[in-house]
C-alpha cells in the first residue's frame, strides 16, 4: 500500500517521486473496521460561532514570563476569525502543482490531499490532538502517557507521517496517523482509535505504536530523522527520533538519545555533562540534511547551541551570543540552526562559518515556508512577523486575536499555523492575511514541527 505521508514529503520538495494511486488505499481501507469506545472525558461538540473574548493572565512554560491570554467563551471549536475569509481549496504556492503518479519514479505526489495533519499537544490534558489542515476538523485524539500526567509539548512529525510527541515530565510516544497502521492490542474486534475530540483509555486506543519511559524531570527536544526510501514498497524504513532529557539544575544530567522509530528502543546514548543545562534543559531541537541533530539549551547563562553528528556521535557546542533568550528553534533548508528570542533580538548560526547572525525582532516558535520565508510567532503584536531568510529584513506582520502566541507549522498547502496556549491553533494564508481557527484545544503547547514540513525542507530544501 503507498503511504499517503510519503507522498506529501515528496510532493513539497519537488523531488520526483511518487506514490501509487489512490486505488490501492481506498480498497485496503475498506478493510479495516475503526470503532470507538466511550472515552473518559469529553470536549464540547464543534460548532462555527465564536462569542466575544475575555482577558486573562497568563504563564508561559518558563514559568517566568506572563502575558494576556484571549480566552474563548465560545462553545464553538472552528471559527471564521475573518468575515470575508473563504477556504477555497487547496492553496498552492509552493512552486509545483500536484501530480497523481504510479510507483516511486514518476513525477508530483498522488494522495497529498487526503493526508495533511497538525498534531498539537494539549498540555493541560495528557492528550495529542490530529487536525486535518484543511477542513479544520480534529481527527483524533490520543493520551501519550499512561498516567496521562506527563504535560506533553513538542511533536515532530515525520516522512510517513506519524508523529512523536515528548513528555515534559518524561516519556516518548509514537502516534500512527493512518489507522490502516494501527496494530491489535485489546482484544476487542476491530481497531479501536480515536477519530474526534474524544480520546480512548490507555490501552484501548490502539493508534499508539509504542511508549519509550524516560525518568527524567524535564524532557522537551524530539525531531524525527528521515529515514530511508524503499522504493519497492514505497515506503521510508529505518527512521529514528532524537530526544533530549535531564534533571531539572542538577548540572551534569543532560543525555540525548537517539530512538529506533519503529519499535521505540533506545539505540544510542549520550550523555553531555559538559553542557550546561539550566532547570528546564534542552528546549527546541531539529535535524539537519544528514540527520544530525541541533538542539539549543534555554535558561542558563551563556546559553548553548549544541549540534550532534549522527553518524559518529561527538558533539560540538557554540556558546549563543550575549543578551539572547533562547525559545523557538529550526533548522532552515541550508541546514542553519535559527532561534527565536523573547529578548533583545533574534538569531540565525551558520555552520559552515561559525557565525551568528541577528535580527531585531522578538518571539518564540520560528519556521521557514517554501519560499525561504521564515516566520515567527512574535508575542509583541501578537501574530506572525516574516523575516527574510538570507537578508534578515523583516518584512510584513499579520495581527492575531491571541494573547500567547507561541508555535509556529507550515503544512504541506503553504499555510502557516500558529498554535496559542489557550484553546487555539490560528491557520494563517500569509498571501491574503486571512486566517481560520480551531478553538476546541486544551492548554495547547507545541512550537516543534508539528506537520512534518520542517523536515521535509531540510531533507529536500525547494530549489
Amino acid at each position: 500500500m503507498s503511504k499517503p505521508g510519503l507522498c506529501l514529503a515528496l510532493f513539497v520538495s519537488s523531488v520526483h517521486l511518487a506514490c501509487g494511486d489512490n486505488s490501492t488505499q481506498d480498497s485496503a481501507s475498506a478493510t479495516t473496521t475503526i470503532t470507538t469506545a466511550p472515552p473518559p472525558t469529553t470536549t464540547a461538540s464543534p460548532t462555527t460561532t465564536q462569542a466575544p473574548t475575555t482577558t486573562a493572565a497568563t504563564t508561559d512554560d518558563s514559568g517566568g514570563q506572563t502575558g494576556t491570554t484571549s480566552t474563548s467563551t465560545s462553545t464553538g471549536a472552528v471559527s471564521v476569525t475573518d468575515s470575508s475569509a473563504s477556504d477555497s481549496g487547496p492553496k498552492f504556492d509552493l512552486g509545483i502543482q500536484p501530480d497523481a503518479g504510479e510507483g516511486c519514479g514518476g513525477g508530483g505526489g498522488g494522495g497529498m490531499a487526503d493526508f495533511s495533519y497538525i498534531w498539537i499537544a494539549n498540555s493541560a490534558q495528557g492528550t495529542i490532538s490530529k487536525i486535518d489542515t484543511q477542513t479544520l476538523q480534529e481527527m483524533g485524539r490520543y493520551i501519550v502517557r499512561p498516567d496521562s500526567a506527563g504535560s506533553p509539548s513538542r511533536t515532530s512529525v515525520n516522512l510517513s507521517g506519524d508523529v512523536a510527541v515528548a513528555n515534559r515530565l518524561g516519556g516518548l510516544t509514537k502516534v500512527y496517523a493512518d489507522p490502516e497502521d494501527c496494530q491489535e492490542s485489546n482484544g476487542m474486534p476491530g481497531i479501536q482509535t480515536s477519530t474526534d475530540a474524544n480520546f480512548l483509555p490507555w490501552g484501548v486506543e490502539e493508534c499508539i505504536a509504542w511508549y519509550t519511559p524516560f525518568g527524567y524531570s524535564t524532557q522537551r527536544p524530539v525531531a524525527w530523522t528521515s529515514g530511508e526510501l524503499d522504493q519497492g514498497s514505497c515506503t521510508y524504513k529505518n527512521q529514528k527520533v532524537w530526544t533530549a532529557g535531564g534533571q531539572n539544575s542538577v548540572a551534569d544530567s543532560l543525555v540525548v538519545n537517539r530512538v529506533n522509530g519503529d519499535t521505540g528502543a533506545v539505540e544510542e546514548t549520550l550523555a553531555m555533562p559538559d553542557v550546561p543545562i539550566g532547570y528546564f534543559g534542552a528546549y527546541g531541537g531539529a535535524v539537519n540534511q544528514d540527520g544530525d541533530f541541533w538542539f539549543v539549551i534555554y535558561d542558563v547563562v551563556p546559553s548553548h547551541l549544541v549540534h550532534v553528528d549522527g553518524v559518529t556521535l561527538t558533539y560540538e557546542k557554540f556558546v549563543v551570543p550575549p543578551g539572547i533568550c533562547p525559545y523557538g528553534f529550526t533548522v532552515d533548508g541550508k541546514g542553519r540552526p535559527w532561534i527565536g528570542s523573547f529578548c533583545q533580538e533574534s538569531v540565525r548560526f551558520d555552520p559552515e562559518t561559525q557565525q551568528w547572525a541577528t535580527f531585531p525582532v522578538l518571539g518564540y516558535g520560528i519556521q521557514q515556508d517554501a519560499m525561504g520565508r521564515m516566520w515567527i510567532a512574535d508575542f509583541n503584536l501578537p501574530g506572525l512577523r516574516e523575516i527574510d531568510s538570507e537578508t534578515l529584513a523583516v518584512g510584513k506582520s499579520i495581527t492575531l486575536p491571541s494573547g500567547s502566541v507561541k508555535g509556529v507549522s507550515v503544512d504541506f498547502y503553504g499555510y502557516v499555523w500558529v498554535v496559542d496556549m489557550a484553546q487555539s491553533a490560528f491557520r494563517v494564508d500569509t498571501v491574503t492575511d486571512q486566517y481560520l481557527s480551531y478553538d476546541g484545544l486544551v492548554g495547547p503547547y507545541t512550537y516543534s514541527d508539528m506537520t512534518g514540513w520542517g523536515l521535509s525542507n531540510v531533507v529536500f530544501p525547494p530549489g
